[in-house]
């Protein structure tokens, strides 16, 4: 059922994991979709896997952390497509580690994907979805963004900080039929995960779990707002 018809999606760190489920699923229900991140020989995986489905993809291979890449992939989606309807602020990086044990180079690293790319996103796809009166951004933030873990250092204050991004934009783009929702996961099976030892997979998320809440969140009643950061987990804890 292609419930987004017509639609425009930007989703970047779209070439694996959460991001890779999320633009699959937009492409499957109709939407036009524009997968953004570094490495082009996978999001070029998407959009064959896409249009084997019948969907549609369009790469752009961009940094979100350069304001340069921003700027020239909103403009790839707005002349290929049109316009922005959805944007999914995907793109991360980890990075944990005691405050006082953080390197500079580290820090500015994961600020600048996990933080400064939904800035510079949002910033450049806002002017369009308020000259048409209707958007919707979602940002993927963190189990970390809700709790304060010891050692979770620059990624858990970027998450942190990533929520207060979306409650900001929020109120400040409501009026113009604008929705930002942010999703919390806990602990989910992705490239960057997966690895860690002592980790029960059959315990954690999987990316096309958190695709499905992403699919509910785009599709409900425009009148209804979600007022906090959706935080899901599974009932087991994935590290017993």
């Amino acid at each position: 059922m292609e419930v987004l018809q017509d639609r425009t999606a930007i989703v970047t760190g779209a070439g694996s994991g959460i991001g890779r489920a999320i633009a699959l699923a937009l492409a499957a229900a109709g939407a036009r979709v524009v997968v953004c991140g570094r490495r082009l020989d996978r999001l070029e995986s998407v959009s064959t896997a896409a249009a084997t489905a019948g969907g549609r993809c369009l790469s752009v291979q961009a940094d979100v952390s350069l304001e340069v890449d921003v700027d020239r992939l909103v403009q790839a989606a707005v002349q290929e497509c049109g316009t922005v309807d959805i944007l999914v602020n995907n793109a991360g990086l980890g990075g944990g580690g005691y405050i006082h044990k953080h390197s500079v180079e580290e820090w500015d690293r994961v600020l600048a994907v996990n933080l400064r790319g939904p800035f510079l996103l949002s910033r450049a796809v806002l002017p369009h979805m308020r000259a048409q009166q209707h958007g919707e951004i979602i940002n993927i933030s963190s189990e970390s963004a809700m709790e304060y873990y010891p050692g979770d250092g620059a990624y858990g204050v970027s998450k942190h900080a990533l929520n207060a991004l979306s409650e900001f934009i929020q109120r400040e783009n409501q009026e113009n039929g604008i929705r930002v929702n942010t999703i919390c996961p806990g602990m989910v099976v992705t490239e960057m995960t997966e690895g860690a030892t002592g980790l029960d997979h059959a315990k954690c998320l999987q990316p096309g779990e958190i695709a499905d809440l992403v699919m509910w969140l785009l599709t409900r009643q425009p009148n209804l707002k979600i007022g906090r950061p959706v935080l899901i987990q599974t009932m087991e804890n994935p590290w017993a």
